[in-house]
């Protein structure tokens, strides 16, 4: 039985990761930060929480990271782990720099302190690309990050590039477009829109506030994205992979899929907030995942459509239940 390591349990991906290892017969170990509470509903809605095992630590406290690795000496590392909002970015940039970059500094070198055939899976983000170079991204495609959650990861991208090349360690890098499901936090935009629609459906909300509705995104299905994770540390050797569904939508096209779902017109619930604009807007963003399609055998399954309804379902049975 293999071993696999998982920073960001608790969170969207982590909890869908952690079900598909688990369902491959691994062994699942969790980093908890040491809180009072810790929240674990996403592995409960999976019904997987009592099935991991937990070990505390901190993203900045590498010492604890290295204990932790020492105890249960996992095969495979995935790092998740972040201060994953990029409105938030803006607000809190000296703590999203020490999450979100130095803790993946952090956590390769507890890794090469450990053992430094341990793979490592780092999840940067199609944000690096930011203002675009080029009409879809690649892995060739230059970066160009507009937001300090930006800037940040690009740190942790090129550590893990760098302790790949100066260590010989299996670090690579999954640049992952937007995935969404229903286990998103409320901060993010699909959420926001399909759990607004769930309140407005049920009398419960009267309107829905948004900012820029023509920011384009690539949308996928996180569920289907960390099968990508799994396959990247099953290859022989390390690499980057940009994981995305190659089709761009905008944000008013995701809005209107959400409450056609409903049997309402958006128009008559979408009011534009200036106040809700980001200082740095990121207008589009389309990835091109043919290497990823040609070297890991990955294609996603679920289309945009399929996606916002599971969102939308989902959260009208929640509404329900309040």
């Amino acid at each position: 039985m293999k071993t696999a390591f998982l920073t960001g349990i608790t969170g969207q991906d982590g909890a869908y990761l952690a079900k598909f290892l688990l369902e491959k017969g691994y062994h699942v170990v969790g980093l908890v930060p040491r809180r009072s509470t810790v929240d674990r509903w996403r592995l409960e809605y999976l019904n997987i929480a009592d099935h991991v095992e937990y070990k505390e630590g901190d993203l900045l406290d590498v010492s604890s990271l290295t204990r932790a690795l020492k105890a249960c000496r996992p095969e495979e590392v995935y790092h998740l782990g972040a201060q994953s909002f990029v409105g938030s970015s803006w607000e809190q940039p000296i703590l999203t720099a020490q999450v979100t970059g130095m803790g993946v500094l952090h956590v390769l070198e507890a890794i090469r302190e450990t053992d430094p055939a341990i793979k490592m899976y780092q999840a940067s983000s199609s944000e690096l690309y930011g203002l675009i170079q080029e009409p879809q991204q690649s892995e060739q495609t230059p970066f160009y990050p507009r937001s300090p959650y930006a800037v940040s990861k690009l740190f942790g991208y090129w550590m893990t590039k760098n302790y790949r090349e100066s260590f010989q360690m299996f670090s690579t890098n999954g640049i992952l477009f937007n995935h969404e499901s229903p286990l998103r936090g409320l901060e993010f935009v699909t959420r926001k829109v399909t759990h607004a629609v769930a309140r407005i459906a049920s009398n419960k909300q009267k309107e829905l506030r948004l900012g820029n509705i023509q920011a384009k995104r690539d949308w996928g299905f996180a569920g289907d994205f960390v099968e990508a994770m799994w396959l990247m540390l099953q290859q022989e050797k390390p690499d980057d992979y940009v994981i995305a569904t190659g089709k761009t939508s905008t944000v008013e096209e995701m809005c209107k899929i959400a409450f056609d779902y409903v049997g309402l017109n958006y128009l008559d619930y979408v009011v534009i907030d200036p106040e809700l604009y980001r200082p740095a807007e990121v207008d589009i963003l389309l990835g091109n995942p043919e290497k990823a399609k040609r070297e890991l055998g990955w294609t996603p399954k679920t289309r945009l459509e399929e996606l916002i309804h599971m969102m939308v379902e989902a959260d009208l049975q929640r509404v329900a239940k309040q």
